[in-house]
């Protein structure tokens, strides 16, 4: 699914450890992977396309579920 897309990569590092976020160019949608600072950039940015992946190919398509019930 990726391939198909273009897919941005946002990496931040906070002090010991690394945020590496997977944005999909065309919805806007994003999901992120945190680890170690010296964990593998390649090693994040790939659990965060896999996490973005499923997120794409949910129903939903990555819309949190409505939290509670309607009375």
């Amino acid at each position: 699914m990726a391939g198909e897309r273009e897919i941005f990569f946002e990496i931040a590092r906070l002090g010991d450890v690394m945020r590496v976020s997977a944005i999909d160019g065309e919805t806007g949608l994003e999901a992120t992977a945190i680890g170690p600072a010296n964990a593998l950039q390649s090693d994040l940015e790939r659990i965060a396309l896999g996490k973005l992946e499923r997120k794409l190919a949910s129903p939903q398509n990555g819309s949190p579920p409505r939290p509670g019930r309607v009375v």
